[in-house]
């Protein structure tokens, strides 16, 4: 009896080890960046590609390539390059499934679809010093021995800049010849397709004017010009026609150099596809639609419904039997052809995070999106709580009451809406505003509530019934944040051109207090109070962060580092330090005495949209344009400017940043290359030690 028991206790220990492990491997873990805990979402959805078995389907996105089990939907892995840097626009697998290949941030990754293992990367963009960036679009030849790449190409020397087709050798990762004809000039390659027989490439240009659709003999290099606009291209499988259009489809026949129009009024398509015999037609439209089409008779076949925005693209499964489509929004749904039914959707991505905020426990961040939605997550698991739906337009801010039961939201909808934190029910919805709604903050006792707008003004409301209690009048443009002071005496505003100014506001009655008179020169996005009451920090479009005197609106300091936009700053718990997310896509923490940078988190994809400290002060959530939040350590972070990590920024580290000028690493600030302004970040930061501590 005893050894049973024995052996019942080694089970249980080895199973909960078992399941420690792999919850510690959730996709919320995967892929982290330094100094990451956590990732709330998947990511953009910016392209999807089914392999050749129809088992698994691939996924791009900002974070990565995410690879689905094509029946089950569980995700399998998330696909990084080398660098872990790149920025994933295009995916596509080798005809034999073998390989799985990326296009993303000046280079092409490839990967072995069995074993996941990265092959190699293909520098779609050789040189540092040329201009560059994303490759638009990635396609196997039908042999599977060359890779067409498309995307910036500069060579001033030969072409000027121009936007290139590269061909690639499969197995040896060499160029073997670039596409460059006088009209692809000035001209981007959005789309890439292998004619069936593997002798031409389709490509759609991407001018919003004029696009159009470029066809190339391999043989013999010469370019033929569809001069019909096209926001899209597909060949069909037989390679006799191809479909295209800027809006409405157009099927072009190869061998008679004829077009038709399909039939129907269904907007402005995104993207078409034939199925694998050919005999089906399906489009992916703006008006959130999927529409079938017979490819022989081009008679309309069924539209498919259920996207809550725009489709972005269309994709049959191998056997013909399924469609997989993914929208702006980020859902990625399954259909069956022949009944147009929905069968399911993956869950999880997202487009950009507009606003964050901790509950004051610490416990769960809201996040609000350009999806429309509200999503509530747990702060230590990374795990999904509830999605609140109701706004008709992007959420831009988001926050929770000082006694954790309610939810405001605003939206580009124009209003103000508020939710039970707990149930995720709505509760009210605040209508006043003529135009977008930027910002609501909570007054500390949360009976009000104050919003800031499009429309130059800032309203104050009821908490519990929603009632307009008051406009506060006197921007002379968009107001893009509010926040109470610490009492709920006053407001602080920001606001944009021609001003960019800081206002003061009596919280009660509604007049004006002050009025910054110098500090920003562009649009201000985001102010508020430290924690006594006394100082005032704002971040601008200039693209630096301003420290007021919260009585005076004195200007007392402005913090200098980011090399684009400021969109969002916070005071820590005990306001000595200051968070701040940019769009140059770092979030960076700040000395409030000394205005020195103590910390630079890397790792988002896309510029930085809102940043928070946890209530204890030892996270920053931070939520980006790539889709997701990342979540933090800023207690235990190494050092960013601690280049050789000894524990303590010195000589030593500027020395190891000099010897590393124009290389792509220590790159401190995230702009591709190690220079001057690198060094000017070490500097900053002289003395700094790994354990940052209060003065």
């Amino acid at each position: 009896m005893k050894i049973y028991s024995f052996l019942f206790i080694i089970i249980l220990v080895v199973s909960l080890a078992l399941t420690l492990n792999s919850y510690s491997q959730s996709s919320s873990n995967w892929h982290l960046p330094e100094g990451a805990v956590l990732r709330l979402g998947k990511g953009r959805v910016t392209d999807i590609a089914y392999s050749p078995d129809g088992t698994l389907l691939a996924v791009a996105s900002p974070v990565g390539i995410w690879i689905y089990d094509a029946e089950t939907d569980e995700e399998l892995d998330l696909l990084i390059g080398q660098t872990g840097t790149s920025y994933y626009s295009c995916v596509t697998f080798s005809p034999d499934g073998t390989k799985i290949v990326g296009g993303g941030t000046r280079s092409i990754d490839m990967w072995n679809t069995d074993t996941k293992q990265h092959i190699r990367t293909i520098s779609h963009i050789p040189n540092l010093t040329e201009p560059g960036g994303t490759v638009y679009s990635v396609a196997f030849s039908p042999d599977g021995k060359i890779i067409a790449s498309s995307g910036l190409h500069g060579d001033p020397s030969r072409y000027g800049l121009a936007h290139a087709i590269r061909l690639w050798d499969v197995d040896t990762g060499q160029l073997i010849r670039t596409l460059i004809g006088v009209r692809l000039n000035y001209l981007t390659i959005l789309d890439l397709v292998f004619s069936p027989d593997g002798k031409k490439i389709a490509g759609r240009t991407g001018r919003t004017d004029t696009p159009h659709v470029i066809l190339w003999d391999l043989d013999t290099g010469t370019e033929t010009y569809l001069y019909w606009q096209s926001f899209f291209v597909a060949f069909s499988p037989d390679g006799k026609k191809i479909a295209g259009g800027y809006g409405p489809i157009f099927i072009w026949n190869m061998d008679t150099a004829q077009r038709r129009l399909l039939s129907g009024n269904y907007g402005m398509i995104n993207s078409v596809a034939f199925s694998p015999d050919g005999k089906i037609i399906a489009g992916a439209s703006y008006d959130k639609t999927i529409r079938l089409w017979d490819a022989d008779t081009e008679e309309h076949i069924r539209t498919l419904t259920g996207h809550r925005s725009s489709v972005r693209s269309v994709a049959f499964s191998p056997d013909g039997k399924k469609i997989v489509t993914h929208s702006l929004y980020g859902e990625i749904k399954f259909w069956n052809v022949n009944t147009g039914q929905l069968l399911r959707t993956i869950a999880g991505h997202s487009p950009i995070i507009q606003s964050i905020a901790f509950s004051l426990d610490g416990n769960v961040i809201a996040s609000g999106g350009g999806d429309e939605t509200i999503r509530l997550w747990k702060t230590e698991t990374g795990e999904h709580i509830h999605t609140l739906t109701g706004h008709t337009a992007g959420v831009t801010s988001v926050a929770f009451s000082p006694d954790e039961k309610i939810i405001a939201s605003g939206s580009y909808d124009n209003t103000i809406r508020l939710w039970d934190a707990d149930t995720g029910e709505h509760l009210h919805t605040l209508t006043g505003h003529t135009n977008d709604v930027y910002s609501v903050a909570f007054s500390p006792d949360g009976k009000k509530i104050a919003s800031g707008g499009w429309d130059k003004n800032i309203s104050l409301w009821n908490a519990d019934t929603g009632e307009q209690l008051r406009t506060l009048t006197g921007h002379t443009s968009s107001v893009y944040s509010v926040a109470f002071s610490p009492d709920g005496k006053k407001i602080v505003s920001g606001e944009s051109f021609p001003d960019y100014t800081i206002r003061l506001w009596d919280a009660e009655t509604g007049e004006p207090l002050r009025t910054s008179l110098t500090g920003h020169r562009s649009t201000v996005y985001s102010v508020a109070f430290n924690p006594d009451g006394k100082k005032i920090v704002s971040s601008s479009r200039d693209k630096t962060i301003c420290l007021w005197d919260a009585e005076t609106i004195e200007h007392l300091r402005t913090l200098k580092g980011h090399t684009r936009p400021v969109y969002s700053v916070a005071f820590n718990p005990d306001g000595k330090k200051i968070v701040s997310g940019s769009w140059d896509g770092t979030v960076r923490v700040w000395d409030t005495v000394t205005g020195q940078q103590l910390r630079m988190f890397t790792g988002h994809r896309s510029y930085v949209e809102s940043v928070a400290f946890s209530p204890d002060g030892e996270k920053i959530a931070s939520g980006s344009g790539d889709g997701t939040v990342l979540l933090w350590d800023f207690a235990s972070l190494p050092l960013t400017e601690d280049v050789n990590s000894d524990g303590v920024v010195n000589i030593l580290d500027l020395v190891a940043v000099a010897n590393a000028f124009g290389e792509a690493a220590p790159d401190l600030n995230g702009d591709g290359i190690v220079n001057i302004l690198d060094l000017v970040i070490v500097a900053q930061a002289f003395g700094n030690t790994v354990a940052v501590t209060d003065e």
